[in-house]
C-alpha cells in the first residue's frame, strides 16, 4: 500500500512539472518568432527583458507568501489562473495589432504571475521527494517532457509564427490551476504575527548570499544567465536564416540533451562533487555556444542540442543544493532569491545586452553570427574561470551554518 501511495505522489509531482512546462514552452519557444512576424521586432528584446523585470519584484514576494501565509499549492493555483487570463489578452493585442508599447504592457503584467511559479513549483516537489538527490532529477525530467511536447505542439500546428499559439498556452494554464485542486495542501510553518515589510516582501532571504559558496553559486549562475539569454530570441532566427522552416521543433534538441541529464544528476550528485557538475555544466555552455559561431547546419544542430545538458548541469544542479543547504521554512524564498538573481538581474542585463548585440551584428547586413555567438562563448568561458577559482570545495562553511542558526527556526 505504501509503494503504492508512493507511486501515486510522484504521478502528481510529475504531472505538475509536465503541464506548466508545456504551458511555459507554449510561450517562451515561438515568442520572439511571433514578435517578428507580426512587425514587433522593435519591443522584441523588451518582451523578454519584462520577465527580468518581474522578477524582481514578484519571486521574493510569493514566495514568502508560501513560506509564511498560504500552502503553496493555493499560491500556484492563483498565479495560474492570473496567467491564463494575462496570456490570452497578449495574444489578442498581438493578433489585433495594437499599440506596441501598449502590447509591452500587457506582456509585462503578464511576467508578474509567470515569474514566480516554478520556483514555487520545485519548492513544493522538493519538500515532498523523501531524498532530493536521487528523486529530483527523474521527477523534474517530466518537466523537460512537457517543455518538449508544448514546442513540438505549436510546430505540428505550424504556429510558430502565429498568435494564435498564445491561446494554446492559456488553455494550458487553465488546467494547472486546475490540477492544483488535486495537490495536498502541504502546511505552513507558523510566523511571527508583526512581520516587517522587509520580511513580508521576502528581502530577507538575501541574508543567504552571507555564505561563501551560496554567493559564488548564485553569481556564477546569474553571469552565465547572461549569455544564455540568446538561446530563445535569437537561435530560432538563426534557424531560419539557415533553411530550417519548423524552428520551435528544431529547439526542442535541447530538450534531449537535457533528459539524458536529468536522469544522470543522480549519480553525479552521489560521485561527483558540486564544484565539478557545475564546471561541466558552464564548459558545456562554452562548447554549445562555440559550435554555434561555425555557422552551419550541423554545429547550429549539435549547439542547440548541448544547451539542455548545461542548464541541468548549472541550474537545476544550484536548485538541489539550496534545498540542501537551507533551512526548510526558508525553502521557497531561497528558490525565489535564486529566480531574482536568474531571472531578474540575469535576464535584464542578458536580453537587453544581447539584443544590443544582435542588432551591432546585423546592421544593413545579414547578421554575422559568428561573432553574434563568438563572443557569446568567451562570456561564459570566463564565468568558468570565476567559478573554478571563487568556489571552496568544501562540505559546509562555519559562517553559513552560525547565520542559519540565528535567522531560522530549526538548525540546518
Amino acid at each position: 500500500m505504501l509503494r503504492t501511495l508512493r507511486k501515486a505522489e510522484y504521478a502528481e509531482l510529475m504531472i505538475l512539472f509536465f503541464i506548466q512546462a508545456a504551458a511555459m514552452a507554449v510561450w517562451f519557444v515561438p515568442l520572439g518568432t511571433i514578435l517578428d512576424a507580426n512587425g514587433l521586432h522593435s519591443i522584441k528584446s523588451y518582451s523578454y527583458a519584462a520577465n527580468a523585470l518581474a522578477a524582481f519584484i514578484s519571486p521574493l514576494m510569493f514566495g514568502a507568501m508560501a513560506d509564511r501565509h498560504f500552502p503553496p499549492a493555493r499560491v500556484l493555483r492563483w498565479l495560474a489562473f492570473a496567467t491564463a487570463i494575462t496570456t490570452a489578452v497578449v495574444s489578442t493585442a498581438i493578433k489585433d495589432h495594437w499599440h506596441p508599447a501598449f502590447i509591452l504592457l500587457l506582456i509585462q503584467l503578464f511576467y508578474l504571475s509567470y515569474a514566480p511559479m516554478f520556483s514555487i513549483s520545485t519548492a513544493l516537489v522538493l519538500a515532498r521527494l523523501a531524498d532530493a538527490n536521487k528523486e529530483f532529477g527523474p521527477v523534474r525530467a517530466l518537466a523537460t517532457v512537457g517543455w518538449m511536447a508544448g514546442a513540438l505542439l505549436i510546430s505540428l500546428l505550424e504556429l510558430d509564427r502565429s498568435a494564435f499559439a498564445e491561446y494554446i498556452g492559456a488553455t494550458v494554464w487553465l488546467l494547472v490551476a486546475v490540477f492544483t485542486y488535486y495537490l495536498p495542501i502541504l502546511e505552513v510553518p507558523p510566523s511571527a504575527e508583526h512581520l516587517s515589510w522587509h520580511e513580508r516582501l521576502g528581502l530577507d532571504a538575501l541574508t543567504l548570499l552571507k555564505d561563501r559558496n551560496t554567493r559564488v553559486v548564485f553569481i556564477a549562475s546569474t553571469l552565465f544567465n547572461m549569455p544564455i539569454c540568446a538561446f530563445y530570441p535569437y537561435a530560432p532566427t538563426h534557424l531560419h536564416d539557415l533553411g530550417f522552416v519548423r524552428t520551435s521543433a528544431w529547439m526542442s534538441l535541447a530538450q534531449v540533451s537535457e533528459i539524458v541529464a536529468m536522469f544522470s544528476l543522480a549519480w553525479l550528485l552521489v560521485h561527483w562533487r558540486l564544484k565539478w557538475i557545475f564546471a561541466c555544466g558552464l564548459a558545456f555552455g562554452v562548447l554549445r555556444f562555440s559550435l554555434s559561431a561555425m555557422n552551419t547546419h550541423y554545429t547550429l544542430l549539435l549547439g542547440i542540442t548541448l544547451h539542455g545538458a548545461s542548464y541541468v548541469l548549472v541550474f537545476i544542479t544550484a536548485q538541489i543544493y539550496l534545498n540542501q543547504r537551507i533551512d526548510p521554512a526558508w525553502r521557497s524564498r531561497a528558490q525565489a532569491l535564486l529566480t531574482l538573481m536568474n531571472g531578474g538581474v540575469g535576464n535584464l542585463i542578458g536580453y537587453l545586452g544581447v539584443g544590443w548585440w544582435f542588432d551591432a551584428c546585423t546592421g544593413a547586413a545579414p547578421t554575422h553570427w559568428t561573432a553574434f555567438w563568438g563572443l557569446l562563448a568567451g562570456s561564459a568561458a570566463l564565468v568558468l574561470l570565476y567559478f573554478l577559482a571563487a568556489y571552496r570545495d568544501r562540505d559546509q562553511n562555519p559562517d553559513y551554518i552560525q547565520l542559519n542558526k540565528a535567522t531560522s527556526p530549526a538548525p540546518l
